[in-house]
């Protein structure tokens, strides 16, 4: 809590001349909330980071219901969890190295005569998103499997004996039962997407520049730490905010999936 209290305590705080801050209070650096630039870059990060939770999620699903239904569950979580064996910015480049206009698919897409030249499949926002889902998904992955793996699957056998499709089974039985793991996922991927640095400073280029990137240039390029601050300040309330509806929707879901059973 104390990194959070400077934080908010800078951003009532005056510019320094030469960066930092001085102990004279001004609401300057709150002006930004007016700046049209300002405000682009957070709707592209409010919807880079919904594009990148909604994709991960969906990946995730299956991917943890495929786990939990195997006879070597503890073999493919092993695999989930071995890129945190590696670094964080390494498995970035990896990625430059596939997506690059020398890289790993151009390469291929080139000798197999479907383009002429190399497609620009980097530095743009699809990059950015791409390789955030893919970042993300053990984090989305890992307690999706904790609740599949305690779903009880005979339920959707019985859902299918009453007539239900196979589409019908999954979001009407198997979805709502488990949403807890859903919504743990989507904070475990929407909240850290929002405050994202490296991967859209890496491979987004100058238009997926996203409010991690506002902070750091204004931290360490312009040194204007009380708009850093009040930058920062926003991130957390967009978070907490997240958190808090979250939380409502699941207290909601508990309250009435307990009076159906009281039912």
């Amino acid at each position: 809590m104390i990194p959070m209290a400077v934080v908010l305590v800078y951003a009532f705080l005056k510019k320094g001349l030469y960066g930092g801050v001085e102990l004279e209070f001004s609401l300057q650096a709150f002006s930004v909330f007016k700046d049209h630039v300002f405000l682009i870059v957070l709707g592209r990060t409010i919807l880079i980071s919904i594009f990148i939770t909604f994709f991960t999620v969906v990946l995730a699903i299956p991917s943890a219901y495929f786990i939990a239904r195997s006879n070597h569950k503890q073999e493919f979580l092993f695999l989930i969890i071995i890129p945190f064996w590696t670094n964080f910015l390494i498995r970035i480049y990896s990625w430059v190295a596939i997506l690059g206009n020398n890289g790993l698919v151009n390469s291929l897409l080139l000798k197999s005569g479907l383009i002429k030249e190399p497609l620009q499949l980097l530095y743009n926002m699809a990059a950015v998103i791409v390789i955030s889902v893919y970042t993300d998904l053990p984090f989305a992955i890992l307690p999706l499997y904790a609740v599949i793996e305690k779903f009880d699957f005979t339920l959707i056998e019985a859902a299918r004996d009453l007539g239900m499709t196979n589409g019908q089974a999954f979001f009407k039985v198997f979805l709502p039962n488990i949403k807890a793991g859903v919504i743990t996922a989507v904070l475990f991927t929407f909240i850290p997407s929002l405050g994202s640095y490296a991967v859209p400073r890496l491979v987004g280029g100058t238009q997926s520049i996203m409010l991690g990137n506002l902070i750091a240039q204004h931290l360490l390029t312009t040194r204007n730490w009380p708009l850093a601050s009040v930058i920062s300040g926003g991130l957390i309330v967009v978070t907490g905010i997240t958190i808090y509806l979250f939380m409502r929707i699941s207290r909601k879901s508990a309250a009435e999936a307990e009076a159906t059973v009281d039912e």
